[in-house]
């Protein structure tokens, strides 16, 4: 269940959590990697972390694809139908997760954050790979590109941590275009999953909302940076704390 009471020093924490993963979803993908270990921190259990962190992402992720909405002109279609896949994947992951009992999410979780570190960290083969396979025909079929985008969506409501990677390597096998539009339409489709789990864990899960709203205050502000100058960030320090902590939540999980 959630902790009874939020201090200051939780709520600044997960603020400036929230902030480092808008920022990081907009341009990476992988903010849950940053929040869901600082939750872990202050205290919350697996679960409750998961779910309040989930929501508390969304506003970020709307803030991130409205600064991204000039690389979403003329892929209205493409992300209409893609869309209604990841609100499905998302409503099925967000069940999965309240279905299944806690103490395998504990078991499921380490691994979930040690492959999501492993796609972070093979990120730039990815991005050097993906500009080539912009200029050539897709290798996917429509219905193998909407299959994937669903699968990811279940992924994403059942945890989502490095959601975006996944999401834009499978875009970039199956489209032809530049790698800014192809994150752009990450970005709404991530969105779409996360705010479609949202609004089963905010019906039937047991989410702490002042640390749901104070990450969403930190993820707007972060969405609306990572928009603006993310692109000009290293991506090797980006990579580097996001492994970094990844990689200490999974060993806390693991202890």
């Amino acid at each position: 269940m959630p902790r009874a009471a939020v201090t200051p020093a939780d709520a600044a924490a997960a603020f400036g959590a929230g902030i480092a993963a808008g920022t990081i979803n907009t341009v990476v993908g992988s903010g849950t990697l940053i929040t869901f270990p600082v939750l872990l921190g202050l205290g919350y259990g697996p679960l409750v972390a998961n779910v309040s962190n989930s929501i508390g992402l969304v506003p970020g992720g709307v803030s991130g694809v409205i600064g991204y909405r000039s690389e979403l002109r003329g892929q209205a279609r493409r992300v209409l139908v893609l869309s209604v896949f990841a609100l499905i994947g998302g409503l099925i992951g967000a069940a999965l997760l309240l279905e299944l009992p806690v103490s395998d999410f504990r078991h499921v979780v380490p691994a979930l954050i040690l492959a999501a570190c492993a796609l972070v960290l093979v990120q730039p083969v990815l991005r050097r790979v993906l500009p080539y396979r912009d200029r050539e025909s897709g290798t996917l079929s429509r219905w193998g590109l909407r299959a994937g985008s669903l699968a990811v969506a279940v992924y994403g409501g059942y945890f989502g941590a490095a959601q975006g990677v996944i999401l834009i390597s499978i875009l970039g096998l199956a489209l032809r275009d530049t790698l800014q539009r192809l994150n752009a339409v990450k970005n709404v489709l991530t969105l779409m999953a996360n705010a479609a789990a949202g609004v089963v864990f905010a019906v039937a899960a047991p989410v702490s909302w002042p640390v749901a709203a104070a990450i969403a205050s930190g993820s707007i502000l972060g969405g609306t940076l990572g928009a603006r100058i993310g692109k000009r960030l290293s991506p090797a320090v980006l990579r580097g704390v996001v492994v970094t902590v990844g990689l200490v939540a999974a060993i806390r999980l693991l202890a």
